[in-house]
């Protein structure tokens, strides 16, 4: 079972537009011709920032003219928010705060023994990664710069915390790099 953060990037290290605009990347690449069915088909749980749950609100016909319903996912899915949100029917959503370890745990807990998504933001992810929690960081970066938005990463890694452990090409639009990430004592 790994912790993983699948997520793509433009060129310059942003998930998003400063208004959460995902726009810059859907004319990069069909998904479904990328890793994700696979990686998809290996998760058992997943955590998201309450800015990926409001997008997935905002743009719910779209998720579901693509994905067969407005929540594509079948899994359990721990929202971090403070906030109150609305629920979508058909998903089996936590609405949680505070540290990422007890959440870990009931995730874990769920899964069946598959893997964890971290499914955005960059902060979120941060904060696993911070509490010792995240094993890989797979990364579609897209041929676009937005010049600024919602960063990646929002922290500092020396070099020998991650391992690139592979790189693929989907289509003439983007790359796919595959970290590790590396632990003391691992």
């Amino acid at each position: 079972m790994k912790t993983q953060y699948y997520t793509a990037t433009s060129l310059d290290g942003f998930l998003a537009t400063e208004d959460d605009s995902l726009d810059w990347l859907f004319p990069l690449g069909d998904l479904n011709a990328s890793s994700y069915p696979e990686f998809i088909a290996g998760v058992g749980a997943l955590a998201m920032g309450a800015s990926t749950y409001e997008w997935m609100l905002r743009h719910a016909e779209r998720v579901a003219a693509e994905a067969g319903a407005p929540w594509p996912c079948t899994q359990p899915a721990w929202v971090f928010t403070h906030r109150e949100l609305p629920r979508i029917d058909g998903a089996q959503l936590h609405f949680v705060q505070g540290d990422v370890r007890a959440v870990h745990a009931q995730m874990r807990a769920r899964a069946g023994g598959r893997n964890l998504w971290i499914v955005g933001g960059g902060d979120l992810a941060g904060q696993f990664h911070d509490a010792g929690l995240l094993d890989e960081l797979i990364v579609q970066v897209g041929s676009v710069t937005l010049g600024r938005g919602k960063p990646l990463f929002p922290r500092r890694l020396p070099s020998s915390t991650l391992r690139l452990q592979s790189v693929r090409q989907l289509g003439t639009g983007m790359v796919e790099l595959r970290y590790q990430v590396h632990r003391e004592g691992r």
